[in-house]
């Protein structure tokens, strides 16, 4: 792995949190994700299971963790099995978590081999009632591919038809969805790559240049900070590409008189940072675009005001909506007949900003966190509204990563990167 180790405190907590909430008498199983082929020998790189990771830090195909916290064999109560490693795979895949290393790295002391995993977890069956398996329930989730999960769950479901089952994922959403101060510092080194990376393209875009060479740019400062690249596949959108929100082609030129938006940034240790920025392609704002600039800066500013426990969601989302309806009035894109005749269920601001404003945001870009209930302290949420304007060429979002605070206003972990018209202007003209 590229990143520093993270320590096995983390992951020790972690576990703790999960196995608290567990029902008596009851065992949770969690596997790593397969390697995907693509064809001949040639697979996608390797990418674990978020779930897996969070609990355990190994960092490897062809691992299970078990918890059982009532197992009569103390030993029993947190396993981890992992792939054997030997000589031979040393020299052709390298190094692998032996069994002192994946103790180091996980914290847990019982680590047996994958191959003898049938026969334990058989034996620790014998004295479970309840068996939780990790389905996927996020809310964005649009899984068709069968997983090393999914098989599992079919496999288990057959040899152990008298257990009773349960879901791991409610008790997932509440824990990872609250940050811990190691978490934060880990989204935090993510966020200051991310920084670097836009920093470093203000100097390096003008006309002429493709949204190719920016999306470069961005990759080589990302890997040289150890970094694997970008968190979510980039959005490198000029001109009218901002107005598809998921534009992901990159290949088109940046042209003088345009603006450009990007969706970029960096991962780090698994844990993602979320950046938005759009810029002048010439490194001035006409005084119509720095208008619908400043109007989107504003409605971010005021929705990270109400990013405080207690906050719910929907009603969150629905005020930022009338925060946007005023600005689209002053910027003349929307008038109050717009308004009188708006359907409630898809209001008149809906014609410019189309998407939510926020969302949990950690070891998953879209990560797992309670949406029904009250937002709490140490939460972390991006807020990027946007308005997008077809028929001016122009798309402009705004997105920061900050995390709920006990206390007071929600802390910045993008505090530092340019935000301001004059700042962005000032930088790209130096």
């Amino acid at each position: 792995m590229k990143y520093q180790q993270i320590s096995a405190s983390l992951f020790i907590k972690n576990r703790a949190k999960f196995m608290a909430q567990m029902k008596p008498k009851s065992i949770a199983v969690f596997n790593s994700n397969d390697v995907y082929p693509i064809s001949a020998d040639s697979t996608l790189p390797f990418e674990q299971h978020r779930d897996i990771f969070y609990l355990s830090g190994a960092d490897q195909e062809e691992t299970i963790l078990v918890l059982f916290p009532d197992a009569l064999n103390k030993a029993y109560r947190e396993v981890l099995f992992v792939r054997e490693t030997n000589a031979h795979i040393a020299v052709w895949e390298g190094e692998k978590l032996t069994k002192e290393k994946a103790t180091e790295v996980s914290g847990i002391e019982s680590i047996y081999w994958l191959s003898d995993f049938d026969k334990v977890f058989f034996d620790l069956m014998t004295e479970a009632d309840i068996i939780y398996f990790n389905t996927n329930e996020h809310y964005r989730q649009a899984v068709e591919t069968q997983t090393r999960e999914d098989r599992f769950i079919k496999k288990c479901k057959e040899q152990f038809p008298a257990h009773q089952y349960a879901k791991s994922n409610p008790i997932l959403q509440e824990i990872r969805g609250v940050k811990e101060p190691e978490e934060i510092t880990l989204m935090q080194t993510a966020c200051n790559i991310t920084e670097k990376g836009f920093r470093r393209l203000l100097g390096f875009v003008k006309p002429g240049v493709w949204e190719y060479e920016i999306e470069a740019e961005l990759l080589h400062e990302f890997i040289r900070n150890r970094s694997k690249g970008f968190a979510y596949t980039p959005i490198i959108a000029s001109g009218n590409n901002a107005n598809v929100l998921h534009y992901i082609e990159n290949n088109q030129q940046c042209q003088d008189g345009d603006l450009i938006l990007m969706d970029v940034a960096a991962e780090y240790a698994n844990y993602s940072s979320d950046l938005t920025r759009t810029i002048p392609v010439n490194g001035k704002f006409t005084s119509r675009q720095k208008a619908v600039y400043e109007a989107v800066l504003r409605v971010k500013k005021e929705a990270t005001s109400m990013l405080v426990p207690g906050t719910i969601w929907a009603e969150y989302h629905k005020e930022c909506g009338e925060i946007m309806t005023s600005e689209l009035l002053g910027l003349g894109l929307l008038d109050k007949a717009d308004i009188q005749k708006e359907d409630k269920k898809w209001p008149a601001y809906k014609k410019y900003f189309m998407h939510g404003t926020s969302h949990h945001i950690g070891l998953n870009t879209h990560d797992y966190g309670s949406l029904k209930t009250p937002m709490k302290a140490n939460m972390v949420f991006t807020v990027e509204p946007g308005i997008y304007i077809p028929e001016e060429n122009m798309g402009i979002r705004i997105e920061d990563d900050v995390v709920i605070q006990e206390k007071g206003a929600p802390f910045n972990l993008m505090a530092n990167i340019p935000i301001e018209v004059e700042e962005i202007e000032d930088l790209m003209h130096r």
